[in-house]
């Protein structure tokens, strides 16, 4: 009878094991994917369960070998052989142990891997830094260069309209040229036609009064 009652026990001790852990595996997987939601609304009184869950493992390949010890959640095992639902795996003490299968994965554990989340996490924030920086270097080049332009653009259009305005008053002037040219080209050809006229008939009035003196003298003549 002592018999019987130390098996159930010992059954009822590892039932009681097998929901603490499926319990605890639950609520890591909780935390998991709550953790980034609440991290926002935490508090100076808030805190968070550790993730540092244990696994059995035993003497053999089934639930009926013994329990021999426990390995942490995310500790790192060699695996070595696997029958059925169990695997047999060599831990970083050297101890070859019996674990269930379905409580193994390829990929290291949160605890493993979060150091490495964290640098990543940090090389590209510090990636992102240069890059902002690198952005608002260029970012100012260019406003400098646009600025340079825009300086550029005012002075040559102020140039343009200072330019429109000679051209403007030079075009003024030359019709004005023009106009005194035309003018004094008119005096200068009245003051031609009269001196043309006036030697036309100075040369007519001679033409009239040579011809008469000439015959006064030849009459002259005659009567001596």
């Amino acid at each position: 009878m002592s018999i019987s009652l130390h098996l159930s026990a010992l059954l009822s001790r590892l039932a009681l094991a097998k929901s603490r852990r499926f319990i605890g595996a639950g609520l890591f997987g909780a935390l998991l994917m709550a953790g980034p939601v609440n991290a926002q609304e935490s508090s100076s009184n808030t805190r968070w369960v550790s993730d540092s869950l244990n696994t059995f493992v035993r003497s053999g390949p089934t639930d009926g070998y013994r329990i021999v010890g426990t390995l942490t959640s995310g500790q790192k095992v060699e695996l070595i052989s696997t029958q059925g639902d169990y695997s047999q795996v060599r831990s970083e003490s050297g101890s070859n142990v019996w674990i269930p299968s379905k409580e193994l994965q390829e990929v290291p554990g949160q605890a493993e891997r979060l150091p490495q989340l964290e640098q990543q996490v940090a090389e590209l924030s510090e990636e992102l830094k240069t890059i902002d920086d690198s952005w608002k270097v260029r970012v100012q080049g260019m406003q400098e260069t646009l600025d340079s332009r825009k300086a550029l653009i005012d002075e040559l259009d102020s140039r343009r309209v200072a330019l429109e305005t000679e051209l403007t008053e030079a075009r003024s002037e030359l019709r004005s040229t023009q106009a005194r040219l035309g003018d004094e080209n008119k005096q200068v050809l009245m003051q031609y036609m009269v001196y043309g006229g006036s030697i036309a008939g100075v040369g007519l009035l001679v033409g009239l009064i040579l011809p008469t003196l000439t015959r006064g003298r030849k009459r002259n003549d005659r009567w001596f």
